[in-house]
């Protein structure tokens, strides 16, 4: 459902999601990289993981990364020592396609920008030292201000993270648009009366954008 522009003309801020949005993210790989030592159910220890709620807890560090690295041995049988587990478990990083983060140091002289992501700590210094090896500067200078869950202690779609951001920034919801590659997530959004943009597997960043400014007749159809 397409909303009026003088909405999208309103906007002030953006809050992005950050995987699938802004790095690409490989289940192929990692299921591959279990298979290689020897996991070859890898939807049975990820749907028994999801079951105990072990990845929901490290992601708003409820148990430590050594309580996940042994919970993960234990559903597996592995035995392997951490560093090998964190870079099996990491294989689900994709890469940073350069024109998303040039569309971001484009906008950012138009909008305040911030990050809300459920991540957890394993995954996050992988990553932000991957964007400092590629890129040569931090991932987080993009940003005003980014918002991790494991950091927060709060994960999407819950309410409490959308709120927590717009509190600690003091932003206005209709002045604030999400963008995430999760329908749960917008949905969450859109309960706050925040604009909401689904990126699906058939969209990209690059095309919400012309400019250094939303590509109004894009997102005009894609925001509810």
């Amino acid at each position: 459902m397409a909303v009026t522009p003088d909405k999208l003309t309103r906007i002030k801020n953006i809050v992005f999601d950050f995987g699938g949005v802004i790095i690409n993210i490989d289940h192929h790989k990692v299921e591959n990289a279990f298979k290689e030592l020897g996991i070859h159910d890898f939807d049975r220890l990820f749907s028994q993981a999801s079951q105990s709620e072990l990845f929901q807890k490290l992601e708003v560090g409820l148990i430590s990364e050594q309580e996940f690295r042994d919970d993960i041995r234990k559903l597996t049988g592995l035995k392997i020592n951490d560093d090998r587990l964190d870079n099996t478990w990491n294989q689900i990083i994709g890469d940073y396609p350069p024109h998303r983060i040039e569309v971001l140091k484009q906008i950012k002289n138009n909008y305040k920008l911030f990050l809300l992501s459920n991540t957890n700590s394993i995954h996050f210094r992988h990553y932000i030292s991957k964007f400092q090896y590629e890129f040569g500067f931090p991932f987080i200078s993009l940003f005003d201000h980014t918002y991790w869950s494991f950091k927060i202690g709060k994960r999407k779609p819950d309410p409490d993270p959308y709120q927590f951001l717009l509190d600690q920034e003091k932003l206005n919801a209709e002045e604030t648009l999400f963008i995430d590659d999760s329908i749960q997530n917008i949905l969450a959004a859109q309960k706050l009366n925040i604009l909401a943009l689904h990126l699906d597997d058939h969209m990209d960043l690059g095309s919400l954008f012309i400019e250094g400014k939303l590509n109004y007749m894009v997102v005009n159809d894609l925001v509810e």
